[in-house]
């Protein structure tokens, strides 16, 4: 295992997902790449929430930052733009990611219907492996 992407968006399923790649990255002698999407609907090339922009992206990757100062781990971040779910999904693929980790909101079924669950997109999508924490 030699490359980790995690899904950040400073939620606290976020927050044990970013622990728990940190506590694999540090065992494994890992590269993590912390990630944050900023969403954009496919379909209209708006964004989805017009409160959900860059510098919210910004100041949760600044968070991510500091939580991982602590650890022994090398890592980078990154925030591009997109549907949250297929751009992890490429990211992932492009940059030869061997492990995908991301937490779990627990969204009712009537919000995955609408809105669509980004870690049940990425887990059956991804060709690298992929952990949900909760």
């Amino acid at each position: 295992m030699k490359k980790i992407l995690v899904a950040y968006d400073g939620s606290e399923p976020a927050k044990h997902a970013l622990a728990e790649a940190a506590d694999l990255a540090e065992s494994m002698g890992a590269k993590m790449t912390v990630v944050s999407v900023v969403p954009v609907s496919p379909q209209r090339h708006l964004a989805v929430d017009p409160w959900d922009d860059r510098a919210v992206h910004a100041a949760e990757l600044k968070e991510a930052a500091t939580l991982l100062r602590s650890r022994s781990v090398t890592w980078d971040v990154r925030e591009p733009v997109g549907d949250p779910a297929m751009t992890i999904e490429q990211i992932a693929e492009q940059g030869g990611y061997d492990m995908v980790v991301l937490g779990s909101r627990g969204k009712g079924a009537t919000a995955r219907f609408f809105q669509g669950s980004v870690s049940e997109h990425v887990a059956t999508h991804s060709k690298a492996t992929v952990v949900i924490t909760r």
